[in-house]
């Protein structure tokens, strides 16, 4: 029976390897060979499943945590709003920090705009957004026209 579990355990593994699952395959593979080390001890097929479970089990659980510290997350893509941070673009109506008006073009999408030390900006000017509050993109100036 021991040549049941290693060949699920090599299942597990190359499961792992195409689809990407943050190890918990992988964790099953271990577990299916925690079960053929058991198996040559252990004839019983009941217990042999047991073993496989609570060990795939207690494996994905305590190790979870350590494999995450260690595993870097650099896909974080800023997506909708936030990726119009750092961006540059150009304003296509006064920003004035009075009425609380003024929009801006990045990448030909048009944002409501304003400035974190109050100043007004002209139209045509160059900005670079600084950051996201709300609805309103927060913006500095470039360079003036």
């Amino acid at each position: 029976m021991w040549q049941v579990w290693i060949i699920l355990a090599g299942i597990f593994v190359i499961f792992e390897m195409i689809i990407p699952t943050d190890f918990l395959v992988f964790w099953l593979g271990i577990g299916a060979l925690v079960a053929a080390v058991t198996s040559i001890f252990v004839d019983n097929i009941t217990v042999q499943i047991g073993v496989f479970v609570v060990s795939s089990i207690l494996l994905v659980f305590l190790t979870k945590p350590f494999v995450k510290k260690f595993m870097k997350n650099s896909a974080n893509i800023s997506t909708n709003a936030y990726s119009a941070i750092g961006k540059t673009g150009i304003v296509i109506s006064d920003i004035d920090p009075i009425t609380g008006k003024g929009q801006i073009k990045v990448e030909n999408e048009v944002w409501s705009a304003k400035t974190n030390n109050q100043e007004r900006i002209q139209k045509d000017t160059l900005i670079k957004v600084d950051s996201i509050d709300g609805v309103k993109a927060v913006v500095s100036v470039i360079e003036s026209k």
